[in-house]
């Protein structure tokens, strides 16, 4: 598979060109239909139009095709994160406090696997998250958080209101 290190290393100057911030670049599929996910935002409205994925899209491509870092053919999707984002980075769960969210961990952390609960922010490097079932309020170190994201509630379709509830808008390219 491809080093997504290396990818985000040249994907990120091409996002920040166009006015927009890097959300995630992800390899998934396999061997048998490999597809690169590049999602991206405006930072003024968390959003990213379909004028936005075509654009960005054509840019990846050109230094993709100049650098070819990935050795197998592959589709690129270009695309918002959508009303149930990922949450990628520690920011994003202070953005987010207030809305609920799932937490997978990569390791156990107070008996736990995963967390599904209300944000409420971040401090020293940790998550704090309310969960849902039991109302305890836990400290989640942001290492160990295997992945992150929205749950789609009715709170958080009208705080992401233009946003659409089909989904994000995505460009796929067969490379």
């Amino acid at each position: 598979m491809a080093d997504i290190d290396a990818l985000t290393q040249l994907i990120e100057p091409e996002v920040q060109a166009l006015g927009l911030r890097l959300v995630r670049v992800k390899m998934f599929g396999g061997t048998s239909d490999p597809t690169l996910q590049v999602m991206a935002e405006r930072p003024d409205t968390r959003q990213l139009v379909i004028e936005d994925c075509a654009e960005l899209s054509r840019r990846i491509s050109d230094v993709l095709d100049a650098t070819d870092p990935i050795e197998e053919a592959y589709r690129l999707e270009v695309s918002s994160p959508g009303i149930d984002r990922p949450l990628t980075r520690l920011e994003d769960y202070a953005d987010w406090a207030g809305f609920d969210a799932r937490l997978r961990l990569v390791e156990v952390v107070e008996g736990r696997k995963q967390v599904d609960g209300r944000l409420n922010g971040v401090e020293d490097n940790a998550v704090i998250i309310t969960t849902v079932k039991t109302r305890d309020t836990l400290h989640i170190p942001f290492s160990a958080i295997g992945s992150g994201k929205l749950l789609l509630t009715d709170a958080l379709i009208k705080a992401t209101t233009p946003l659409s509830t089909d989904g994000a808008d995505v460009i796929s390219v067969e490379r």
